[in-house]
């Protein structure tokens, strides 16, 4: 086996999710004003722009939640538990679709943000560089991840899509040997995406990512805010 391939696959899921976890917490507890996404809403000037807004922000999170969820239940499912409602050959023609699919409205979801981030004077002026960065590398994690699609067709028989899926399972179960072991065979553009999927965790402490675990839960057991009138 090689080191590399350890070392990244094996190795690197750990260190990843390590810096996610302790990252967050340090920012959490250091630096709570920071906690935001920094909506840039405020400086929709026209109605235009407000649904431009609307438009761009409702089809990159529709796409992406549906993706993250599709690859949540994909990997993590044991062969065992999904036989009895599907093949792995019907398993793997539901993802490419639906993956496509959801994988295509985020792509335009995240380009036309993109292009308001980058070309809007207002929103780019205040936008930090991490803000910038962090939807460049989500834009090639989603076109690597639409050309993981592209790349399935020439293996319909779903045995790339079980490789990976062990890979997954065996790192949650902290088999790091194995897991490397499984994904040594697949081709490039799966790994890449796999190693660009883990590198958003070491991202996600520093990033406006961190919104994405912001809910607001105490709320509903906070206590009434007395307001008292002037005069």
């Amino acid at each position: 086996m090689s080191n590399v391939n350890l070392l990244l696959f094996g190795i690197y899921p750990y260190i990843a999710l390590a810096i996610c976890i302790i990252g967050s917490w340090a920012r959490f507890d250091l630096s709570q004003y920071s906690w935001k996404a920094g909506s840039s809403q405020l400086f929709n000037r026209t109605a235009a722009e407000q649904r431009y807004m609307r438009a761009a922000s409702n089809l990159f999170h529709v796409g992406v939640l549906f993706v993250l969820a599709g690859h949540f239940v994909g990997l993590l499912t044991p062969e065992a538990i999904y036989h009895s409602v599907i093949s792995t050959q019907n398993k793997q023609l539901l993802a490419m679709v639906s993956g496509g699919f959801f994988g295509f409205l985020c792509l335009i979801g995240l380009l036309m943000l993109l292009k308001r981030r980058l070309f809007d004077d207002r929103v780019r002026a205040s936008s930090s560089a991490s803000d910038i960065m962090i939807l460049l590398v989500l834009l090639a994690q989603l076109v690597l991840g639409l050309l993981t699609i592209v790349a399935s067709t020439a293996h319909m028989d779903g045995s790339v899509m079980v490789l990976l899926a062990n890979w997954a399972q065996q790192v949650v179960t902290l088999q790091p040997q194995a897991a490397a072991a499984s994904i040594a065979p697949v081709s490039l553009v799966y790994k890449l995406h796999v190693f660009l999927g883990l590198t958003l965790f070491v991202l996600f402490p520093f990033t406006r990512l961190v919104h994405i675990v912001s809910a607001p839960v105490w709320y509903l057991g906070r206590r009434y805010q007395i307001v008292r009138q002037k005069g």
